[in-house]
């Protein structure tokens, strides 16, 4: 029998695996709003799946070949006084590391939830 937390990284391959990636601010971008924030890794967003603001999915793309879900980033943004989680697939434990550290800037903050071990 699967646990709760099974199922829910369970769920959560499902919904990344059965979408249609879009890249849309590759790694060294500039954000649209805040030019001082440069993208350390390739972000996008899962078209079919939405998030809390509406919009798709928010996803951080590390560098292993396997997109697998390596973690979720759960941020809260004080500016547009939302929260969100954000899908990491392939992210190395150093990658995902870097990437809670980017969102821990300014007016955001992020807590860093990675998969277990034992799930993968």
């Amino acid at each position: 029998m699967e646990t709760l937390n099974t199922l829910f990284w369970k769920n959560l391959e499902l919904l990344a695996d059965g979408s249609t990636l879009v890249v849309d601010r590759p790694q060294g971008s500039v954000h649209p709003r805040h030019p001082e924030c440069i993208y350390p890794h390739d972000y996008g967003y899962l078209e079919e799946i939405l998030s809390s603001d509406g919009a798709g999915l928010d996803v951080w793309l590390g560098s292993l070949t396997d997109r697998r879900l390596t973690g979720i980033l759960c941020t809260v943004d004080m500016l547009k006084r939302d929260v969100e989680i954000k899908l990491l697939l392939g992210c190395t434990p150093a990658e995902m590391d870097e990437i809670c550290r980017h969102q821990n800037q300014g007016f955001m903050s992020a807590v860093l939830l990675p998969r277990p071990v034992e799930l993968e």
